[in-house]
């Protein structure tokens, strides 16, 4: 096990794709082990260097440490949020507080970061190029933000709790993907589900054999609130039960969250307060592009009085197409919504599916934009291992067909993959390391019966082009180092390229391209293209709504102090406090996610008082789109300025340093309100 434990070398496949065929779940543990060993010798060894501090013998040994931890980690975090088992959630939750320990005793080194220090002291007088001098302002800046600077006693205390966050945080996201499976619903009789498509229907067959449960039907939940089915479903309490199950989610029962939730907060509270802030959220947001919690929610007071206004508009309108049978409720939205969208657009979700079929949109939408603007083409490799056979592997080719790096697509959903859609790099490129970028794209699509196309909602063809922009941000990569890689910039940065890759969805071009029907192979008609330009807003009061309520629950809940934190006793009733406070209380608009099932904050710390990201870097994204529309659209010009200014910086340098030299200017709100449907009324 020791000598032939894949990780323990770089792996020879192209671009260093783990051999997954050679991966067995015996091999991890023991890569970690060696991996941290390896890392804290090298780290003690630049320690101990006598010679005085450089950026080579500091700096770039520090990013060249680690090679192993690196290797086992990306394939690792892969293979639990796509692919998790029983034995893989043991290892994950004995191993995550053992990277957290690993990861404090570098960040709180005093020798290392004296070393770090000397430098930033004699920062200007090193000479060094742009990307090495970000590379030593951000080693500082998250040394310092680490605790380098406390007391002995505060690091102790300081690694307990961060100790005790990763455990959570495991837990947690284990908990939620464990509830999803629990609350499905299991439905006896096929009339139930009146309403659905036929492919959806069979979906729900699959997922009953799936389950063991032949001859009945499952809904499974994805993890929004929002369920897909509810828009579909002709049976009201049907839909009230899927609801239900939905919203009720790890507010009790065997799969409980809350208790985690509250000492999740409170620890984060009593962190942020060790290092000198006044509460998790300012201390998160201070090293993001937003800067301070006080500019988060000045936007964002510009957005919930339009919103709130238009969702109120929309309830009346649907309680219109209702009538007096019965009084609106949550359940009934979605379901109502679509009837209203038939009749003042003609447009029918389950009449669009048979032109979204899962294959044809990925090559010649998502793949063929990609083509269009950068010159790029796709490959698949079926020679190359891959984590579980659903997930394919494509190779990628520059616009002077140069090898660029590697795709992975894994689309459908499963019991052993965590909700919703991501991205991540499994091999980050680095002129450092010399390796080019492999990127995988998950997403939750229900699969067809076997010999039957996939069909996709409009939503699910939206999420596959958002997730691709990811993935493009992390194949245009082009850094030296790999601290800097793709994606590896602020948090309300990153989801900008990604929303910005939505635009060719219905990009007239790319859509006559990819929107056919499976059977016929028609082009989707250009009347039902103008009627889906046409409701762009529509419903924009509840989508905006529903994100706000949750951007907002985020932030209540990490601008507690510590004593507020303490002072915390009900979850649900805080949550329901905290909305009503943010003026976003309303009983036809929940959450996106509700706080037992918010796994964006409470499954790590990546969105923790930063769910806010998306409609931040939507401020950019609008912006963007208006400069790409104004200039033609899909032109190779555009997608070269868009990717050598912007996208291959990664985390270079100042990410909105990054975006003012690209853009010319600071970013303009008014795109995003216009698209939004909220200009007018929010302005000052």
């Amino acid at each position: 096990m020791t000598t032939d434990n894949p990780f323990f070398a770089p792996s020879e496949l192209p671009y260093q794709l783990p051999p997954f065929d050679r991966i067995e779940v015996d091999h991890y543990l023991p890569a970690f082990e060696r991996g941290m060993e390896e890392q804290r010798a090298e780290v003690a060894a630049i320690v101990a260097d006598p010679a005085p501090p450089t950026f080579d013998n500091t700096l770039v040994a520090l990013e060249r440490s680690g090679r192993i931890l690196q290797r086992v980690s990306a394939t690792f975090f892969t293979l639990t949020s796509s692919d998790t088992s029983d034995r893989l959630q043991e290892i994950e939750a004995e191993v995550v507080p053992r990277l957290s320990a690993h990861s404090d005793a570098i960040m709180l080194d005093a020798g290392l970061y004296a070393r770090i220090k000397d430098l930033h002291d004699r920062r200007d007088e090193l000479g060094l190029e742009p990307e090495p001098a970000w590379l030593l302002q951000r080693y500082h800046t998250e040394f310092v933000r680490a605790g380098a600077e406390l007391s002995a006693e505060q690091h102790e205390r300081l690694r307990a709790i961060n100790a005790e966050l990763a455990g959570l945080a495991t837990e947690f996201g284990n908990l939620v993907r464990d509830e999803m499976k629990a609350r499905a619903v299991v439905v006896d009789d096929a009339a139930a589900l009146d309403g659905l498509s036929a492919d959806a229907l069979a979906a729900t067959e699959v997922a009953g054999r799936d389950r063991g449960l032949d001859g009945k039907y499952v809904l499974n939940l994805v993890l929004p609130t929002g369920q897909p089915p509810l828009a579909a479903l002709h049976d009201r309490a049907l839909r009230e039960r899927l609801h239900t199950a939905s919203v009720g989610r790890g507010a009790g029962g065997e799969h409980d969250t809350t208790g985690l939730v509250l000492r999740i907060v409170r620890l984060r509270a009593q962190r942020a307060r060790l290092l000198g802030y006044e509460h998790h959220a300012a201390y998160n947001i201070s090293d993001n592009t937003a800067r301070s919690v006080a500019a988060v929610e000045e936007m964002l007071a510009k957005l919930v009085p339009p919103a709130m206004a238009n969702a109120a508009a929309e309830a009346e309108d649907l309680q219109a197409l209702i009538g007096d049978e019965f009084t609106l409720q949550p359940w009934d939205w979605a379901y109502y919504t679509e009837h209203l969208r038939r009749e003042r657009y003609a447009i029918d979700e389950n009449e669009l599916r048979p032109y979204f079929e899962l294959e044809r949109v990925l090559s010649d939408g998502v793949f063929f934009a990609a083509g269009k603007l950068y010159g790029l083409r796709f490959s698949e490799r079926p020679d190359l291992p891959a984590y579980h056979p659903d997930a394919r592997v494509f190779e990628v080719f520059d616009h002077d067909g140069s090898p660029l790096g590697l795709y992975i697509g894994d689309f459908f959903t499963r019991a052993s993959k965590r909700g919703g859609a991501w991205a991540n790099a499994v091999v980050p490129q680095s002129r450092l390391y010399g390796t080019a970028p492999v990127v995988c794209n998950n997403l939750n699509v229900n699969r067809a019966p076997a010999g039957e196309p996939t069909l996709l909602t409009l939503d699910e063809v939206r999420t596959l082009f958002h997730e691709f922009g990811h993935a493009l941000h992390t194949l245009f990569s082009s850094v030296q180092f790999p601290k800097f890689a793709g994606t590896r910039v602020p948090r309300d940065f990153v989801e900008y390229p990604s929303q910005v890759n939505e635009v060719w969805m219905l990009w007239p071009e790319v859509l006559e391209n990819y929107a056919r029907h499976h059977v016929t192979g028609d082009r989707l008609p250009q009347e039902v293209v103008d009627r889906l330009q046409a409701a762009e807003q529509f419903n924009k009061g509840f989508t905006t709504t529903e994100y706000l309520a949750a951007t907002l629950l985020d932030l209540a809940w990490h601008t507690l102090s510590v004593e507020q934190a303490e002072a915390v006793t009900d979850a649900m009733a805080f949550e329901a406090e905290a909305l009503e406070r943010a003026g976003v209380a309303t009983p036809f608009v929940p959450p996106r996610y509700r706080t037992p099932y918010f796994a964006h904050i409470f499954s790590g710390a990546a969105y923790s008082a930063g769910y806010y990201s998306y409609i931040w870097s939507e401020v950019l994204d609008a912006d963007t789109v208006d400069w790409l529309t104004e200039r033609g659209g899909l032109r190779r010009d555009s997608g070269d300025a868009f990717r050598d200014g912007l996208l291959a910086k990664g985390g270079s340098a100042d990410s909105m340093d990054v975006y003012r030299a690209f853009r010319g200017r600071d970013p303009l709100i008014e795109p995003l309100l216009k698209r939004r449907g909220l200009l007018g009324s929010t302005v000052s």
